[in-house]
């Protein structure tokens, strides 16, 4: 039996219409369903009288109430200050727009370390920012047998040059977690920044970017039960150094001046409703902050029950092969393949069950790479909030069936 915890999956279960189809959902990491409380926010916005941000008339303050209230929740999400959320489009284009702004300052003789661990969002901004000012790109490779990324790995690479360390919170393909306060510890000591990726830790564990010693930390929303936009997170006094390109009459307030043209409101207002959602997923009181430590507590306690049912279930299938180390601490993802069965085959054959478990690499093509899998990757399952025991046993059933 699988121990008792304070996450009550029946109760979040009834929240999410998309469960109402019958499929079991392992798509998470690309993109987790939607409760009803968001939708029903989104929608509010959208049909609410709003305009541009402003103090005059009741639209314009509903405009600024909206955003200000984002970014409150986001800060509450990420134990960070309000000033220093950043929205975009997405966390992909956000990290694109910090690479130029950040490579403004460098030149030959700088040095940027990324790792093969990464997201390619986390890496290619940051290749191509270096090459575009004559900087030298230091790789730092993981171990393939066990998905480790040791802290010697990235330390190796540092030099008085470096200027900017990119990893990764967590592998969106393997669910590995590097040791982010000795990573972020080692680059600090060497007058580095630290830029992480925190889009697959953010929906499975409590996250503070203080303890992470993160500079830059970018999450999204649609991957913990929001819509579809990114957010950075930084200290609003590195915000002020840094001075992007932007249209002239802008403001350049911070954390303004990083945000092109007029934010999208309605999903805003849809970001602040997922984050009071995973803040009420345990029962608790005080702020929404000491709510969410509580509920995320809850989650991944939930979700590491949820994951050591699917990898023990793996483990007893034949000709299964699971990727990274089952037995390291990691976010509740699995990355597997089955002998002599393509793994869009196996995609195929779950999805006719009604298992959305997809296979490729997910954007992670050096990881995927770099374990052998080239660029076709593996099948990969992620657990969620609204994920259950009747979920996993219907996705190792089709696996045995692959």
């Amino acid at each position: 039996m699988l121990a008792a915890v304070a996450h009550d999956v029946d109760a979040v279960r009834k929240h999410f219409p998309a469960l109402e189809e019958g499929a079991a959902h392992f798509d998470g990491p690309g993109g987790s369903q939607v409760p009803d409380v968001v939708g029903e926010a989104v929608a509010s916005a959208l049909v609410s009288a709003i305009a541009n941000r402003g103090s005059v008339t009741k639209a314009e303050r509903r405009a600024e109430e909206v955003v200000a209230g984002a970014r409150k929740a986001a800060a509450d999400l990420v134990g960070g200050a309000p000033g220093g959320i950043v929205f975009g489009r997405s966390t992909t284009q956000l990290t694109y727009d910090f690479s130029r702004a950040l490579a403004k300052n460098w030149g030959p003789g700088d040095e940027v370390v990324v790792t093969r661990l990464d997201h390619d969002a986390n890496i290619r901004p940051w290749v191509q920012a270096a090459e575009a000012r004559g900087a030298t790109v230091r790789w730092a490779d993981f171990d393939p047998a066990t998905g480790e990324l040791p802290v010697d790995a990235i330390a190796g690479l540092l030099t008085d040059r470096t200027r900017l360390v990119a990893v990764t919170a967590a592998s969106n393909l393997l669910g590995t977690r590097p040791d982010l306060p000795a990573i972020t510890a080692k680059a600090h000591e060497a007058g580095a920044l630290c830029y992480v990726d925190g889009v697959h830790l953010t929906p499975h564990t409590p996250v503070d970017v203080a303890a992470l010693g993160a500079d830059f930390f970018g999450c999204s929303p649609y991957k913990f039960l929001g819509p579809h936009l990114g957010l950075v997170a930084a200290s609003p006094a590195l915000l002020e150094t840094l001075h992007p390109d932007k249209l002239a009459p802008s403001t350049d307030a911070v954390p303004e001046r990083f945000e092109l043209g007029t934010l999208p409101y309605e999903l805003l207002a849809g970001t602040t409703a997922a984050i009071d959602f995973l803040a009420g997923l345990a029962p608790g009181e005080g702020t929404r902050r000491a709510r969410l430590l509580d509920s995320m507590r809850a989650l991944e306690e939930y979700e590491d029950s949820m994951l050591r049912l699917l990898d023990d279930g793996l483990a007893e299938i034949p000709r299964v092969t699971r990727y990274g180390s089952p037995t390291r601490r990691r976010t509740p993802t699995v990355l597997f393949s089955v002998e002599g069965v393509p793994s869009a085959d196996v995609y195929r054959g779950l999805a006719a069950r009604e298992v959305n478990a997809p296979a490729g690499s997910f954007y992670a093509i050096e990881c995927s790479r770099h374990l052998g899998l080239g660029d076709t990757g593996a099948v990969r399952a992620g657990i969620a909030p609204y994920t259950n025991e009747n979920d996993v046993h219907r996705l190792l059933e089709g696996v045995r069936h692959a």
